[in-house]
């Protein structure tokens, strides 16, 4: 008798692409998420439990599509990101200043979230196609599909999703051998432009000196990052009612719904973007390095899943996938310590929230479905 190969069973095949500590990694954050809201904003537990019911259907759902229909759905999926990001220019629907919405009738979608899984998975089907006959210019086509859209979405104006929707497609471009001596020059006139802005904030922060290319609010949060104290009750506010909060934490922290900053409300959108602060103020220093250490077992596993897949476009999505997650917790987490400029960035599946949390969640579910893409000839790692 020859040998015969014996096919997994079903449930097999399911925890192959639901990886099993991706996923309870996953619900952990999400019960996290609840307790920590019943503290921060109780009046949305209903509203929180159906965005994480959504987020994780999403990721379920999204990890079972197979990887190559991603890349086939990609331009498409990029197209329609696009032609919304258009539609919201033109009848989107504007509050607190800024347009970045579309109001559906059932509800309101917000197109820049949903690029952050369209952006980096087109760069790497165009990547994919071009595999084997790849030349320079291909990285400046590549980048021109992440301009694009991050140019719309800079435009509403959301500078914070903008600056991730922009990584994230670079992160692409990078593990797909951008060259150094293209990314040098950007990173030292970064290096240049906060040194200049170190020595010389004071002159250019005055109210008379316009910024070319930023509008008045985005300058004076770079300024307030410089001077919190600037303008205390105003534009300063958020981040010193943070610090506050986060100072007074401690260790242990004064236990959930007892923090003070966080319950007489001294601290803004805390149930969104500051987040953090209700953590660190009634859950101490132990609760934040807990919530850290989750994020290091998801990008640890998230990179280990993602060099198990077959398609070079795999591994190139889930890479950036992994890298744009720990960034977008890196920058909220520095935003709240007052280490970086208040740009509305949510701490990633903790904040309250609709599309981000679904958007987050899309993107772990695609690097799922990618790590169980079988390599050429059927192996497997």
């Amino acid at each position: 008798m020859g040998d015969r190969t014996v096919k997994p069973a079903w449930w097999q095949n399911l925890l192959r692409r639901w990886d099993p500590l991706l996923l309870l990694t996953l619900v952990g954050f999400f019960a996290f998420s609840h307790w920590v809201m019943t503290s921060a904003s109780p009046q949305r537990l209903d509203e929180q439990w159906v965005h994480l019911g959504l987020a994780l259907a999403a990721f379920l759902g999204s990890a079972l599509v197979p990887f190559r229909w991603w890349l086939a759905l990609s331009p498409l999926l990029y197209l329609v990101g696009v032609v919304a990001l258009v539609l919201v220019l033109v009848v989107g629907v504007t509050a607190k200043g800024a347009t970045r919405w579309l109001d559906l009738g059932v509800a309101r979608l917000q197109p820049s979230e949903l690029m952050k899984l369209a952006v980096p998975l087109f760069a790497a089907a165009y990547f994919h196609w071009r595999q084997g006959m790849l030349r320079w210019w291909d990285h400046l086509v590549a980048l021109v599909w992440v301009v694009a859209p991050t140019a719309l979405i800079l435009k509403q104006p959301d500078l914070g999703t903008a600056i991730m929707v922009g990584v994230i497609g670079g992160c692409v471009l990078f593990f797909a051998g951008l060259s150094w001596r293209l990314i040098l020059p950007f990173v030292v006139a970064g290096c240049v432009a906060i040194a200049a802005l170190l020595q010389f904030g004071d002159q250019w922060c005055a109210p008379e000196v316009e910024w070319p290319g930023l509008h008045d609010y985005q300058k004076g949060r770079i300024c307030t990052l410089l001077d919190p104290e600037r303008d205390p009750l105003g534009k300063g506010f958020h981040t010193i009612q943070a610090a506050i909060a986060i100072g007074s934490g401690g260790i242990w922290g004064k236990g959930l719904g007892q923090g003070t900053q966080a319950q007489l409300a001294f601290i803004p959108e805390r149930h969104t973007d500051f987040i953090l602060a209700v953590i660190a103020e009634e859950l101490g220093f132990v609760g934040v390095a807990g919530l850290f250490a989750g994020y290091l077992v998801l990008l640890l596993r998230g990179f280990s899943l993602t060099l198990r897949s077959g398609l070079w476009a795999g591994q190139l999505f889930g890479c950036a996938a992994v890298t744009g997650i720990f960034l977008y917790t890196w920058v909220n987490a520095a935003m709240v310590m007052g280490l970086a400029p208040v740009v509305g960035v949510p701490l990633p599946f903790v904040s309250y929230g609709g599309t981000a949390l679904v958007s987050l969640c899309l993107m772990l579910g695609v690097t799922a479905s990618a790590a169980a893409e079988p390599f050429p000839g059927g192996g497997r790692r």
